[in-house]
């Protein structure tokens, strides 16, 4: 591929380039249906297949968790299971005919005050081999993680997750108590996700861990907390507004040895802290095993991962991490407000990682755009003076963009700042093939924002067509 390369501009006239690539043209074409064809390491992967609705024995229309847990119900023969409506599925307001496998109650939350009335649960699908889970609506699926276990062949779309998500006192800002991930992909092979939205969780967003290969993640949106009246993260610092004392982090980061008002509280608890974890366990053998390919998907104010990867292969390209509000939030605090939060032993802070490969991983980031994040590209987080923990990732053709100044070009130019950092570089090359094992067609990076923005873009609920479609994985 042909690569360009801008050097770091002037502030003035970045900014002026800065609108013009990042929003990109007006006139961007809409997608055909071509643009949504499954490829990427889950390519081959075809679900439970286009069956009937009239099948009413592998087909099943869910309204409710009651539903969900008979479709889902290890050995249920149920090749594809249609979310007719959005889900509240916390472990207090199931019934108690879905409080059984595959549900299970969760962690309990302790501070968020919707979810201490509904709970949550955790939903495992265990050992399918071809399913389909998708709306036609783009319904929403609230107050659950979601497991994937020893299955294969699944295929999830057009779903909303949301709210699952509180402020951690326990941990003292930390997130290391529930392990609220929506969606846990754990000894699986062949899973597409595809036209979802993610909203802000308490840990990650879409993890894959276990050995679990040919994963493909597209068309896809990943957000923060946008911070408005009744935004999730605005119910929750309300509750702590009005009970200071019963939360002693939120009251010392409101207190005069600090200064944060709630405003500036809700900003930098916004964003959300992790995207994807690829492999759980440092050096575990079957990390060997990790593929994932993210292609069309949209990251706004993500602190973290997209990916880390830990072994294995991945591959972003059309991408676009946009970080803008985080890094205006993390300017809330200053270093003085840094250095009194962190004598207390809390966490409260905004980190600005972008894509990361470690221990011997494989990361390509092609045609894509990374905007106000700090540390775009890593390749070590455990010792940089030890190569075992170092991955190799590569960055082409790829926007830049940080505080005014502009960058289009590669990581492997000399004085780039996408160049991998904080350990040695290791040469990139892909871990048990030479070239990828598919085939795909890429964007110019400049259109990207305005095409995963669009109406037909990434995300829930962008695409209006005959459920069939939703069954297919080509056009």
């Amino acid at each position: 591929m042909k690569t360009k390369l801008r050097s770091w501009c002037s502030a003035a006239l970045a900014v002026t380039l800065g609108l013009t690539l990042i929003s990109g043209p007006a006139s961007v074409q809409a997608a055909g249906n071509a643009d949504y064809n499954l490829t990427g390491f889950s390519q081959g992967n075809m679900g439970g297949g286009i069956i009937s609705e009239s099948n009413t024995s592998t087909y099943k229309k869910v309204y409710n968790a009651t539903d969900l847990a008979l479709a889902l119900k290890k050995n249920s023969g149920v090749k594809v299971v249609e979310i007719m409506n959005d889900l509240n599925l916390g472990w207090n307001e199931i019934p108690s005919a879905a409080q059984k496998s595959p549900f299970a109650k969760h962690n309990d939350a302790l501070t968020h005050p919707v979810l201490k009335q509904t709970g949550v649960s955790k939903l495992t699908i265990d050992g399918f081999n071809g399913l389909t889970i998708f709306s036609a609506n783009g319904s929403k699926i609230k107050h659950a993680a979601i497991s994937v276990k020893r299955s294969s062949n699944v295929i999830i779309r057009n779903l909303e997750f949301d709210e699952l998500w509180e402020w951690d006192e326990s941990t003292k800002g930390d997130y290391d108590k529930n392990d609220w991930d929506y969606i846990t992909l754990e000894e699986s092979s062949g899973v597409w996700i595809d036209h979802c939205t993610f909203n802000k969780a308490y840990d990650g967003l879409v993890d894959s861990k276990k050995g679990t290969s040919g994963v493909t993640i597209s068309w896809s949106t990943f957000k923060g907390d946008d911070g408005s009246a009744n935004s999730w993260v605005t119910q929750q610092i309300n509750e702590l507004e009005a009970n200071k004392a019963s939360y002693p982090m939120y009251n010392y980061l409101r207190s005069s040895a600090v200064g944060l008002s709630k405003a500036d509280i809700i900003a930098i608890s916004g964003p959300q802290k992790k995207g994807h974890l690829v492999g759980s366990t440092s050096l575990e053998s079957a990390n060997a095993n990790l593929s994932m390919t993210l292609h069309h998907n949209l990251y706004k104010d993500i602190q973290d991962r997209m990916p880390r990867l830990r072994g294995g292969n991945a591959h972003a390209y059309n991408i676009v991490m946009d970080a803008t509000a985080a890094r205006a939030a993390k300017a809330k605090i200053t270093s003085a407000m840094a250095t009194a939060i962190a004598s207390k032993g809390y966490k409260f802070d905004i980190i600005s990682n972008g894509a990361i490969s470690t221990e011997s991983g494989a990361v390509l980031v092609e045609k894509s755009i990374i905007k106000d994040v700090q540390f775009p590209v890593r390749n070590n987080q455990t010792n940089p003076a030890d190569a075992t923990y170092t991955g190799k990732i590569r960055v082409t053709d790829t926007i830049y963009a940080l505080d005014g100044s502009l960058f289009r070009g590669s990581s492997d130019t000399s004085g780039s700042p996408l160049a991998p950092i904080p350990a040695v570089v290791k040469t990139f090359s892909w871990n048990g093939f030479t070239t990828l094992p598919y085939s795909y067609q890429v964007d110019d990076p400049s259109t990207l924002s305005t095409r995963l923005t669009a109406s037909n873009g990434a995300g829930a609920g962008k695409l209006t067509w005959s459920k069939d479609n939703w069954l297919k994985t080509t056009y």
